[in-house]
């Protein structure tokens, strides 16, 4: 088979989607594309000016207005890439808990996605990129050579997380966030517009009992083996 160019890699937060991902990448020489911090990026700056994100209005203008980019890092403090919104550096500002507690809502509304989803497409079919998301191999690229559903309990996912931030602040509270993976999970998978769910031409993956080293190497074998 021929070596996949467009490889969509989707599932529920904290599922590993972004670490897998971003070492294919590195690995392939491939473009790592996380299409969440859009959607973050657009609920950092609604925060930021003063507008709720109940006003579906208000914050689908700002999601068409806004001018995301996403580009290799230039920092040496642990970001995986650059998130640039109208000129800020906000990759560090679009993980705060207020960001996580309000994107889910973000997400969901039809202009958002369609202001949001042209752009992603537009790199996607360049080529040579492992794009990471919720609907990418069912909305944003179905014609994705590759695609990966990547899932794990919501008490795996939450450990994980709770392990990160321990790891970045020194603080965390692990039931607030199994609390808000549950809530996030339920607002991804119901909501009207795409929907959380895996391609039926997608392998699901199940992260639970592996190590990340092993995902890699299965996600390699389905594509071809290694690009090396």
């Amino acid at each position: 088979m021929n070596f996949p160019s467009i490889i969509a890699i989707d599932g529920p937060a904290a599922s590993g989607k972004t670490t897998i991902a971003n070492l294919l990448a590195a690995r392939w020489g491939y473009l790592f594309f996380d299409t969440g911090v859009m959607y973050r990026a657009v609920t950092w700056f609604a925060l930021e000016k003063g507008i709720s994100t109940k006003d579906e209005a208000a914050v689908s203008q700002l999601a068409r207005d806004v001018q995301i980019d996403v580009l290799p890092p230039s920092k040496a403090d642990g970001r995986e890439y650059d998130v640039v919104a109208d000129g800020i550096d906000v990759t560090w500002k679009i993980r705060v808990p207020q960001v996580d507690k309000k994107v889910s809502r973000v997400s969901a509304y039809p202009e958002v996605r369609e202001a949001l989803t042209d752009q992603q497409r537009r790199i996607g079919l360049r080529g040579k990129v492992i794009m990471v998301g919720r609907d990418i191999g069912t909305v944003v690229l179905p014609e994705a050579d590759l695609k990966i559903f990547l899932d794990a309990s919501v008490e795996e996912r939450a450990q994980r997380r709770y392990k990160q931030r321990i790891e970045r602040s020194g603080k965390a509270d692990y039931e607030k966030i199994l609390k808000a993976l549950k809530k996030r999970d339920r607002i991804d998978s119901t909501r009207e517009i795409a929907p959380l769910r895996a391609a039926d031409d997608a392998v699901i993956i199940n992260t639970d009992e592996m190590a990340i080293e092993e995902v890699v190497s299965h996600i390699e074998e389905l594509a071809g083996g290694s690009r090396d």
